[in-house]
């Protein structure tokens, strides 16, 4: 089986890595329970918002609580931050640029592509989803969705309908906290948006307080899902025997954030509870991936992992034995929308390397906008503005004042405007990636090391771009549409 998607480069599956993978854990031996998997994933929520991650303001105790009684990834990564290409990786295991159309948003996957719920319903799962699992997109030769069957009556119809004696794995999906947001609902539910720690990116103004208290309010409200759901497990007494994995899809829909390959992108929450196999109240910081879930899922069941699977098992890591060896993680993005101008259909292409102490960025067009033309009425979708960045009070506040207030013309710049072909940032002393070194007297030897590795990288691990294929991903089907040009008179009301 190979990635031989129409107009993408043919890559064999068991293509060799750039980094050893260990192999899944030995089976079970014979008669040992499988465990339960229950992964619960939210649509658009990042890293650090969650009170056991140091947020002071929002609420997240079933989350933290899961977190203290399992383990507590401090470093991990989404693949691309972008929901169709994450979440395709999390399914298949497998970076986002191996998996053709897949790793565009609004796009398709291929049915020959391995994903975790199929294979474990092949080994006597049960399998169901609920609410936003693959996708956004459209699918076809799939006779079951990658996540399994969908039960709209939730977690409790999915058990009711539980074979007896059947180990089982269900995606508990969430639109949360995906805008749009009811404007206030922070406020009246509790929230203090002063009190609120902004990433400096943002503008610090009572309306961009208010959208990030907003947010806040639907991440409480997916993580009283995931409460909902932990006391239906302690209920039937099935808590114990389930590995449950709670985390996001990429960054907070917010400018610089969701679609950007920054951390406030692509570094997400993630924990991790299984009492069978994890030692409780641990905190690691290796660098792992949500493509590592498959793998992991995988191994739990004594099953062996497919050699296309790029992400590792972090059993070992659970178990309190091993610590993962890798020492980068590699990110990228290729098309989020279709934001560009006319002439230029495709997306914004980028490929990092995000490293303990540096974060290296490598952006393959920088000619074009990354984060969608800000000139509306040349865009190649029409009326396409800032596209790749959700509309909201945030992005409408930044735009609307950025040719008079000094701040916002700061975001903006940040935010929204083009950017050079490298990026390096030294994480040690500067966290939130602003202060751009890769042109910077006393750096070109560690940029051209850090270049060099991301290189080698992606091209043992079968990306297109390597073998210059790349324009293939322009060319993948895009089904959705993009966020528009609100209006002078809206945008007005922002100044």
């Amino acid at each position: 089986m190979t990635l031989g998607a129409p107009g993408f480069l043919a890559v064999p599956l068991g293509v060799a890595l750039a980094c050893a993978v260990p192999a899944a854990g030995e089976p079970r031996a014979a008669g040992a329970a499988r465990p339960n998997v229950l992964l619960c994933i939210a649509d658009d929520w990042g890293w650090p918002h969650a009170g056991v991650l140091g947020d002071e303001v929002v609420r997240t105790p079933h989350f933290d609580r899961l977190a203290r009684e399992g383990v507590l990834f401090t470093h991990a990564f989404v693949s691309s931050p972008s929901c169709t290409p994450s979440r395709n990786a999390l399914l298949t295991g497998q970076d986002f640029w191996r998996l053709g159309p897949g790793a565009n948003l609004w796009s398709t996957l291929d049915p020959d592509h391995a994903v975790f719920p199929l294979l474990l319903a092949e080994a006597g799962y049960h399998v169901g989803h609920w609410r936003k699992s693959w996708g956004p997109g459209r699918l076809t030769g799939w006779e079951t969705p990658p996540a399994g069957p969908a039960f709209e009556g939730g977690f409790e119809a999915f058990l009711a309908a539980r074979p007896e004696g059947a180990p089982f794995c269900f995606w508990l999906g969430s639109s949360d906290p995906h805008r749009p947001y009811r404007e206030g609902s922070g406020v009246a539910g509790g929230l203090d948006p002063d009190a609120i720690d902004l990433f400096p990116f943002f503008p610090d103004l009572p309306r961009v307080r208010s959208d990030v208290a907003d947010y806040y309010h639907e991440v409480e409200r997916f993580d009283r899902d995931v409460g909902e759901a932990l006391a239906r497990l302690e209920a039937l007494g099935e808590l114990e025997n389930t590995l449950v994995v709670v985390t996001g899809d990429h960054g907070m829909p917010f400018p610089r954030c969701k679609g950007n390959i920054y951390d406030s992108g692509t570094r997400v929450p993630l924990a991790l509870r299984w009492p069978a196999r994890a030692a409780g109240r641990r905190v690691l910081d290796d660098l792992v991936s949500l493509t590592d879930l498959a793998p992991t899922f995988l191994a739990a069941a004594g099953l062996p992992r497919p050699a296309a699977m790029t992400g590792r098992d972090l059993g070992p890591c659970l178990a309190g034995g091993e610590r993962t060896s890798r020492t980068a993680v590699v990110l990228g993005r290729e098309r989020h929308t279709q934001a560009q101008e006319a002439g230029e259909g495709g997306g914004y292409p980028v490929r990092a390397l995000r490293t303990r102490t540096h974060l290296y960025v490598r952006n393959l067009r920088p000619g074009r906008w990354p984060a969608g033309t800000p000139n509306h009425e040349r865009a190649f979708r029409a009326g396409a503005w800032l596209a790749d960045c959700d509309n909201g009070p945030t992005k409408w506040v930044i735009a609307a004042r950025a040719e008079t207030d000094e701040t916002c013309a700061h975001s903006f710049e940040l935010c929204f405007a083009r950017r050079p072909a490298e990026e390096l940032y030294d994480l040690t002393v500067d966290p939130h990636q602003l202060r751009n070194l890769a042109a910077v007297a006393g750096q070109s030897n560690l940029k051209a090391r850090l270049a060099q590795r991301l290189a080698e990288a992606l091209e043992e691990r079968g990306d297109p771009r390597s073998e210059g294929m790349g324009a293939a991903f322009d060319r993948a089907p895009y089904f959705g549409g993009t966020p528009s040009w609100p209006g002078e008179a809206a945008l007005g009301a922002f100044r």
